[in-house]
């Protein structure tokens, strides 16, 4: 089998990694930038509130689907091009929305939006591993990442401020110079990566019936959902249950995302040596912050700072898993890089879903116990994936 690591990468396209960051930071902020404007869309399109919210579930739907189905439908296309045009989407999405007349059209410029998510993220880490050195991978996702960090931060706070000032629209429109830049950047920066020949390419869910890549990716599915049960839910555990204003709200809030940027960076130091440990301590870390968050509330200091922990371990969480593709499945990244992707956008609407069902009916300490668990039936996949490591690289020597 054909690597897709070419033998000539000695020096990291650092510049092509930035301008990957910049595009995804754009991607993420556009995706969850509805949840702080619902009502105004859902007044201006003439709609319910919950209506409008289909917003982000649409976006979420195209993503799963894309990010299954890249690889093998741009096989035989420059990885620089296909990147490219994901982007061009995301531009395309944005206008779109901005001036949309009506609900449906408002739909379908979130189902290009959901597209270029799935695609993108679904071909990040083969990118990153064409771009980079093998001992800089971590690092390459960890920049990704601090991308995704700061948009999860600042999209859902900023969206509501400058809906306040410019409207709903006005918000939306200001992702349309963000992505116009990352790919204007793309192209200067990025090398041609033309497709890597190989004569069959392995369906993304045959890869599941190898047992390392089945339970790795059960440890992904878990986590996501046991984090986004618990997170989805904060500002209405933080408000009405912990006491805080609005303001303290956006400024706790804020600690954790920068926390989870200074997570990305330190666990991507790690990573080269100690992978499979960190991805058995980062579930039961957030597994142990939530049950501490049952104890201390509503005490607001503790409070805090346990979610700062939470940002710090749970933002690097994709970094530890995207580099365990890369050497899992080095020779079938794509694939393994898409269905990753598909796992987290599932989990993260399972969790949604069901924490919000669980917050409405048994209370916000039952849904924090059950994210609890959740983590640590994570922290036990990850241990059995380990152990099946391990019995290979045994076996092979």
């Amino acid at each position: 089998m054909t690597s897709l690591r070419p033998a000539s990468t000695a020096e990291p396209a650092t510049g092509a990694v930035l301008s990957m960051a910049l595009c995804v930071t754009a991607l993420i902020a556009s995706e969850f930038m509805p949840v702080s404007l619902l009502t105004p869309i859902a007044a201006d399109l003439g709609v319910t509130e919950g209506r409008a919210g289909q917003a982000i579930s649409i976006s979420g739907l195209f993503a799963v689907i894309t990010s299954l189905s890249v690889a093998s439908v741009t096989r035989g296309i420059d990885r620089k091009t296909v990147l490219s045009a994901f982007s061009a989407m995301l531009i395309l999405s944005g206008l779109i929305v901005t001036f949309a007349p009506d609900y449906l059209t408002l739909m379908v410029g979130r189902s290009m939006l959901g597209i270029a998510v799935g695609g993108f993220w679904g071909m990040s880490t083969a990118i990153i591993m064409r771009l980079v050195p093998a001992g800089d991978v971590p690092w390459g996702l960890a920049t990704l990442n601090a991308g995704v960090a700061i948009a999860a931060t600042v999209s859902a706070p900023l969206g509501a401020f400058l809906g306040e000032i410019i409207g709903w629209r006005g918000a939306f429109f200001l992702v349309v110079p963000l992505g116009l830049a990352a790919l204007v950047w793309q192209r200067v920066s990025m090398p041609s990566l033309p497709p890597l020949g190989r004569a069959a390419r392995v369906n993304v869910f045959a890869l599941l019936l190898r047992p390392q890549v089945a339970l790795g990716m059960s440890a992904i599915l878990l986590l996501f959902v046991g984090q986004f049960t618990l997170f989805t839910y904060l500002r209405p555990y933080l408000e009405g249950v912990a006491g805080y204003s609005v303001n303290s709200l956006s400024l706790v809030l804020l600690g954790l995302g920068l926390a989870g940027v200074v997570g990305s960076w330190v666990v991507s130091k790690l990573l080269t040596r100690h992978l499979h440990v960190i991805n058995i301590a980062i579930p039961l870390l957030m597994a142990s912050v939530a049950v501490l968050l049952i104890a201390v509330t509503p005490r607001q200091i503790p409070i805090a700072v346990l979610l700062m922990v939470w940002g710090f371990v749970a933002t690097a969480a994709p970094v530890g898993w995207g580099t365990w593709v890369s050497r899992v499945v080095p020779d079938d990244a794509e694939e393994g890089g898409g269905l990753q992707v598909a796992v987290i956008q599932f989990a993260i609407a399972l969790g949604a879903a069901g924490g919000g069902f669980m917050f409405d009916r048994v209370g916000w300490s039952g849904t924090f116990g059950c994210a609890a668990a959740l983590l640590v039936g994570s922290a036990v996949f990850a241990v059995a994936a380990t152990l099946h490591w391990k019995r290979r690289l045994e076996l092979r020597q």
